[in-house]
């Protein structure tokens, strides 16, 4: 596995999908969504003393229908409606503390940079390093790691940092431990939220 360094103002921490329907209360809520909440919002706090930029990405689309796609075909919560712009579902958790400083983000699919200008707001500050966070695992962070390290990103993935629900016949816990040996072996260092913030302090000048 990698060691990368961190270098606060070259790097981003990346919130995925912190949004009502995937923290709590909904068919598609991860387990563990309100415990990994709050160890977002512990990290994020090291990371804006630290100088690092924080990022809140959200997956939402358009009401009418308009940029479903294919995704529509998969997701019977997207054709619900939970994901529509706007709606209370779709919506940052009143828990997630956002402070001005920070970029919230729309995407309409599961990656982060996919239909977004998040590549251009990266280049544009220098940053080459992301810390992904958030829900779900195996889903969208996943799928926003992928993307970061395979345009050349390091990515730092936290295997306590996000959560996911069960999916088929796996368990949240299965489908946890699979992503973060993916990922750990081809495209990301995998920390605890604890070793990232060790890290991220051990930067401050």
């Amino acid at each position: 596995m990698p060691n990368f360094p961190v270098h606060p103002t070259h790097t981003a921490l990346i919130n995925v999908d912190i949004q009502n329907c995937f923290i709590e209360g909904y068919p598609i809520s991860a387990p563990d969504g309100l415990a990994v909440l709050e160890k977002i919002n512990r990290l994020a706090a090291a990371c804006r003393k630290a100088g690092i930029q924080v990022i809140h990405a959200s997956i939402v689309v358009r009401p009418d229908g308009s940029n479903l796609g294919v995704l529509g075909e998969f997701s019977q919560p997207v054709k619900d409606g939970i994901l529509n712009k706007g709606s209370e579902s779709a919506a940052l958790h009143k828990g997630l503390i956002i402070d001005p400083r920070d970029i919230l983000l729309d995407k309409p699919r599961f990656g982060a940079f996919h239909g977004t200008d998040l590549e251009l707001i990266l280049r544009t500050r220098n940053i080459d390093t992301l810390i992904i966070s958030g829900v779900a695992t195996n889903v969208c962070c996943e799928t926003t790691a992928r993307e970061a390290a395979v345009r050349d990103f390091k990515v730092f993935f936290l295997s306590d940092g996000t959560a996911t629900a069960p999916m088929g016949n796996l368990s949240a816990e299965e489908l946890q431990n699979a992503t973060c040996t993916t990922l750990g072996f081809l495209f990301a260092e995998v920390l605890t939220v604890d070793q990232m913030i060790a890290k991220v302090e051990a930067n401050v000048s």
